[in-house]
């Protein structure tokens, strides 16, 4: 996908190979700052966000980087000329260094069944998260079946915060689209509430 051939006010995802050995699993805070530094936009950019970065499962706090892992951005299409900015820029996260390889950009996709790793919460309650939920995907007209699932916590600022992993299926077209577009909560640049398309509602409780 080139900019020639995305609407310009229209969200794509943003993939960069990436270059690195290892990171703290709790590192999203230390890659919004070490992106924003590169992309001051970012911060300001409503509806940009940073996915949660797949990293090699394990118990230690420390870990490893498969080489097939992406960063991926979600932003707006005219942003591809800025992104090309960074290719190659050594990145500090943590204390670790990572380099990111040739941007490609890729379309939204409208499948029926969207999964976000993590929407933040305003507390550890499942029955408040989900009021909250259901009340911003009515604002959204957006229809489906929900599922809430795994609860997890991330470090911002020095204080816990909640998440939730989520799952959505059975969504028409548009509804897949608008969801992705808005996505839900707070914190994009956290990797909360960007979904993504799925296969399966097994990934829910992982």
């Amino acid at each position: 996908m080139t900019a020639s051939t995305a609407n310009h006010d229209t969200l794509v995802e943003a993939a960069f190979p990436l270059e690195g050995k290892a990171l703290p699993r709790d590192h999203a805070q230390a890659l919004q700052h070490a992106l924003a530094e590169q992309l001051p936009w970012l911060s300001s950019d409503a509806g940009a966000g940073i996915h949660p970065l797949k990293l090699v499962s394990g118990p230690e706090s420390l870990a490893l980087l498969s080489q097939r892992t992406r960063l991926i951005l979600r932003v707006s299409a005219n942003r591809l000329a800025e992104l090309k900015t960074v290719v190659g820029v050594p990145l500090d996260v943590a204390g670790h260094a990572l380099r990111l390889g040739e941007v490609h950009l890729r379309a939204l996709q409208p499948l029926a069944t969207l999964y976000a790793y993590r929407v933040a919460a305003s507390s550890a309650d499942e029955s408040e998260f989900m009021q909250a939920i259901e009340a911003e995907l009515a604002g959204l007209a957006i229809a489906g079946e929900r599922v809430c699932g795994k609860r997890q916590s991330l470090q911002v600022d020095g204080l816990e915060m909640t998440t939730f992993s989520m799952m959505l299926h059975g969504l028409v077209p548009e509804q897949s689209l608008r969801l992705q577009q808005h996505g839900l909560g707070t914190h994009r640049l956290l990797g909360c509430g960007l979904f993504v398309p799925h296969k399966s509602a097994a990934a829910v409780g992982v």
